[in-house]
C-alpha cells in the first residue's frame, strides 16, 4: 500500500511539472498571437494596393503576353507550395493543411497530372518525405517569424519553375487566419495570377484617368514579381498567426487536462492514504487485542 501511494504521489509531481511547461507554452503562444495578428493586418493594405495597380495596368492592355500571366494551353504539371510549422504541439494545425494539400495532389494524380512539391516548414517535409512524395524544394526555419526575405526565397523558386515551363500552375496550401478562434486550411492558386477576377466596368473607367511613366508594360514587368512575393509573404504570415493560435489552444487544453488528472490522482492518493491509515489502526487494535488474550487466560 505504501509503495502504491508513493507511485501516485510521484505521478502527481510529474503531471504538475508537465502542467508548468504547458502553461508557459500557452502564455508564450498567446503573446506571439498578438504580434502575428498585427503583422497580418499590416501586410493586407500592401497586397490590396499592389493588386489594384496591376488591375489598372491590365486595363490598359499591358501584360497580355507576360509569363506570369499566361494561361497554359494544357495543364500537365501542378506545383504545390505547402506551408506548415517547424515545431509540433499545435493541435491539428499541421494535420489539417497537410490533409488539404494531399487531397489536392491525389486529385491531380487521378486526373493524369504530375505534381511538384515545395515544402515550407519541417513538418511538411517530414510528412511528404515519409510517404515518398517527390519534393522539388524545401525550406525550414521560417514558420515562427517569417520575413519578407523568406518569402522572396520561396517566391523566386516557384517563379523560376513556372517561367521555365517546369510547371503549368502553382498553388499554395496554407492556413487562413480568420480570427483568434477560427483558422481554415486553404488551397489557392498563385500562378498564373488571377488579378482580373472581380473587376468591373467602373474600375476600368477609373483606370483611364491614370497616366503611367514609364510604359505600363515596363511597370508590370517590375511589379509582378513583387506581387508574387507579397502574396507568398501574406500566406506565410497568416499561417504563422494560425500556428500560434492553434498552439495556444492546444497548450490550454493540455493544461486543463493536467488539472483534471491532478485532481483525479489526488482523490486516489487520499483514498489510498485513508486505506493505509485504516490498515494501521486495524493492526494496532489487533495487536492490542492479542496482548489482552494471555492476561485473560491467567
Amino acid at each position: 500500500m505504501a509503495g502504491k501511494l508513493r507511485d501516485i504521489r510521484r505521478r502527481i509531481r510529474s503531471v504538475q511539472s508537465t502542467k508548468k511547461i504547458t502553461r508557459a507554452m500557452e502564455l508564450i503562444a498567446a503573446s506571439r498571437i498578438v504580434r502575428a495578428q498585427q503583422r497580418v493586418e499590416a501586410a493586407r493594405p500592401y497586397s490590396e494596393q499592389i493588386t489594384e495597380v496591376i488591375r489598372n495596368l491590365q486595363s490598359t492592355g499591358a501584360g497580355g503576353d507576360h509569363q506570369l500571366l499566361r494561361t497554359p494551353e494544357e495543364l500537365r504539371r501542378v506545383a504545390y507550395v505547402v506551408i506548415t510549422s517547424d515545431r509540433g504541439l499545435a493541435g491539428g494545425y499541421n494535420a489539417n493543411v497537410l490533409r488539404a494539400a494531399e487531397q489536392a495532389i491525389k486529385a491531380d494524380i487521378a486526373a493524369g497530372r504530375e505534381y511538384a512539391l515545395v515544402t515550407v516548414g519541417r513538418k511538411g517535409l517530414s510528412y511528404f518525405r515519409y510517404r515518398r512524395y517527390r519534393i522539388a524544394a524545401s525550406y525550414q526555419g521560417m514558420s515562427d517569424l517569417p520575413t519578407y526575405e523568406d518569402a522572396r526565397q520561396v517566391a523566386s523558386e516557384v517563379m523560376r519553375m513556372f517561367e521555365a515551363g517546369e510547371v503549368d500552375v502553382v498553388k499554395v496550401a496554407y492556413t487562413r487566419f480568420l480570427s483568434l478562434g477560427t483558422q481554415r486550411p486553404s488551397v489557392s492558386q498563385l500562378m498564373p495570377l488571377e488579378t482580373e477576377a472581380g473587376g468591373s466596368g467602373g474600375e476600368e473607367g477609373a483606370a483611364a484617368a491614370y497616366e503611367f511613366e514609364p510604359s505600363p508594360g515596363t511597370i508590370l514587368d517590375r511589379l509582378l514579381p513583387r506581387y508574387v512575393e507579397g502574396r507568398v509573404f501574406a500566406h506565410m504570415l497568416e499561417s504563422s498567426a494560425s500556428e500560434h493560435a492553434a498552439r495556444q489552444r492546444a497548450m490550454k487544453s493540455a493544461t486543463d487536462n493536467a488539472d483534471e488528472l491532478i485532481k483525479a490522482l489526488s482523490r486516489v492518493a487520499n483514498q489510498a492514504r485513508q486505506d493505509e491509515i485504516t490498515t494501521e489502526i486495524m493492526e494496532i487494535v489487533g495487536g492490542a487485542e492479542a496482548l489482552r488474550q494471555p492476561a485473560r487466560s491467567n
